[in-house]
């Protein structure tokens, strides 16, 4: 993995399960990470640890739903290491409920993290890279992304989304020799499952995930490899699932 040593990559939600899970893979092949979540103290402690082995690790509390601390994350690396070189837009949220439930609260919570908080990390990391000519986009959707569940149509908006945008991003990014990687996981042991509100739902997601979820470092290595790649080579889509699910 000698392509990722003394990198420059910026990571949201960080502070748990996906995000956390790659922030270790890499600082342990040499990047320099920089730590995007609101829970500071999370962050904190995750970059002691990685700091304990050996990695360098910063740490700025961002809501990716606001842009300005969007852009302070971004800063942190551009200021601190002079250069990004990967932005990994993982930040998210999946309260899924039948739609005739009306849960409009949670709808707009997932349209703010899901979608537009990517955004968010587009319009903050995308004017360095195109300085520095180079970088790396990773945006994180789902299999929900190639597949829609009853209970889950609004997060699987969101996350097609994603898909529509990372493609329409890859295609207009070329004059500046930059990459563009969508991620879309299936069930993995995060805590997305516990953000949902209605309990008969969080109860069946629980459930679910019981039986079928993997590791979150099944993440990291996705990341690892889409990163470990040679300039010329662009992956722009991995999908992976736990082997024993069929959704």
């Amino acid at each position: 993995m000698s392509s990722i040593e003394g990198k420059v990559i910026v990571i949201t939600g960080a502070s748990s399960g996906l995000g956390e899970a790659a922030a270790r893979a890499l600082a342990a092949e040499g990047a320099r990470v920089v730590l995007g979540a609101r829970r500071r103290e999370r962050l904190e402690a995750l970059a002691a640890d990685i700091r304990t082995h050996g990695g360098e690790a910063r740490v700025v509390t961002t809501d990716v739903t606001r842009p300005e601390q969007v852009a302070a994350l971004v800063d942190a690396a551009t200021q601190g290491f002079g250069r990004i070189d990967v932005m990994i837009n993982n930040a998210g949220l999946m309260p899924h409920s039948p739609l005739e439930r009306l849960r409009l609260d949670d709808w707009n919570r997932m349209i703010d993290v899901n979608l537009r908080g990517v955004l968010h990390g587009i319009a903050a990391a995308l004017p360095h890279m195109q300085r520095q000519h180079g970088g790396h986009f990773i945006n994180v959707a789902s299999v929900a992304a190639h597949k829609v569940s009853k209970g889950g149509a609004v997060y699987a908006a969101t996350k097609h989304a994603v898909r529509a945008l990372s493609e329409g991003l890859r295609q207009e990014v070329k004059p500046w020799n930059i990459r563009c990687t969508v991620i879309s996981p299936g069930a993995v042991d995060t805590e997305l499952p516990a953000s949902a509100g209605e309990p008969d739902v969080a109860a069946a997601l629980q459930a679910f995930y019981a039986a079928h979820a993997i590791a979150p470092d099944s993440f990291a290595r996705a990341v690892l490899f889409a990163l470990s790649q040679p300039d010329e080579m662009d992956v722009n889509e991995i999908l992976y699932r736990p082997t024993r699910q069929e959704y």
